[in-house]
């Protein structure tokens, strides 16, 4: 298909976990897809940032911690001059979410596009916040805004609806969205306090110091006003999802649960009613019959009730880093390759 150049706004766990995915399949790119690519450009907000237009040595970016050693141009201004300066073909933007606008995420898909990119990101805010806006743009520039990472990582849920589904219309879905909150519910069926669960999902790394966006269910009605939006075609913003988070289950009632042979788990739903939409967070005490019953961990489940299939469920166990990643690298073959196509 040809030579890429990519930029990478952002280079955590997942920024770092792309870089190495893209060195881990750089052949099977090649060979399977005709890709070869070179990374031009990587910004950090606490660690520089590298321009080069002749490609940057990955294995070191992911060996230091000063980026700034491997850049050959002057040090970007911020981070829009960044993308503009990088003289990329693809930006994957892996910046933090912001909730109440998706900026400054938004301005900087918006710049990649602008600037003939393809726009990639694992940002659940620019999807609820400006899909349409950015969707459009990507048209007029005849490039590609995909996201597959937005939500449950790197399971195929925007492409399958995309590519596999065309023609369905969605009905309803209803699953469990957040990692964290189911496993801080099975650590409490294990026996440990709300407060000893939390503390757990913060040492192993699942939780945040402040983990009110899982808990107080922010972040799974992020993803519920995504799966809306783009899948339903009925734009929804978190503040209008009805929410409630888990901070009330008690383990009184996790033994009530058990005693009537339930579980609490934090359900996410969403149903067409009209022309509209009724969206829902909130915990729920779910039966052995349900396929959520048995989802633990920080295993996540989706279950789609389409016109034309009935009930088709989506599960990801363990999600991480490397399967963030590899839903930004899917966007990335798939945005080359529909771009090839006639």
């Amino acid at each position: 298909m040809g030579h890429y150049k990519l930029a990478l706004l952002g280079f955590g766990n997942v920024g770092k976990a792309l870089a190495q995915l893209l060195l881990d399949k750089q052949e099977v790119l090649h060979q399977r897809y005709g890709i070869t690519f070179s990374v031009v450009g990587i910004y950090t907000g606490k660690h520089g940032a590298a321009l080069n237009p002749a490609g940057i040595d990955l294995e070191r970016a992911l060996a230091i911690k000063d980026l700034t050693v491997l850049s050959v141009l002057p040090a970007p201004l911020n981070a829009i001059n960044f993308i503009r300066s990088s003289g990329a073909d693809v930006l994957f933007e892996n910046t933090p979410v912001n909730y109440d606008s998706g900026q400054p995420a938004v301005d900087h898909l918006r710049a990649a596009l602008e600037a003939g990119m393809h726009a990639i990101t694992a940002n659940k805010g620019p999807v609820v916040h400006a899909y349409r806006s950015l969707t459009e743009l990507a048209k007029v520039q005849s490039r590609k805004f995909y996201f597959e990472s937005a939500v449950m990582d790197g399971a195929p849920i925007f492409s399958l609806f995309r590519e596999a589904l065309p023609g369905a219309q969605l009905r309803s879905l209803r699953g469990l969205l957040n990692s964290t909150t189911n496993m801080i519910l099975t650590c409490m069926e294990q026996g440990e306090t709300f407060e000893q669960a939390v503390a757990n999902c913060q040492q192993i790394g699942i939780a945040e110091t402040d983990p009110s966006g899982d808990i107080d269910g922010w972040d799974a009605s992020v993803k519920v006003a995504a799966l809306a939006t783009v899948l339903m075609g009925i734009p929804t913003l978190p503040s209008e999802v009805d929410r409630q988070g888990i901070r009330q289950i008690t383990p009184g009632e996790i033994e009530r649960a058990r005693a009537e042979g339930k579980r609490w788990k934090l359900v996410c739903t969403a149903n067409r009613v009209g022309e509209g939409l009724k969206a829902r967070v909130a915990p729920e005490m779910v039966g052995a019959d349900s396929p959520l019953y048995g989802v633990q961990g920080t295993t996540s489940i989706v279950q789609f009730e389409t016109d034309v299939l009935g009930l088709l469920s989506v599960i990801e166990a363990d999600p991480g880093p490397n399967t963030t990643a590899y839903g930004l690298l899917a966007d990335f073959i798939n945005a080359v390759r529909s771009n090839d196509q006639p």
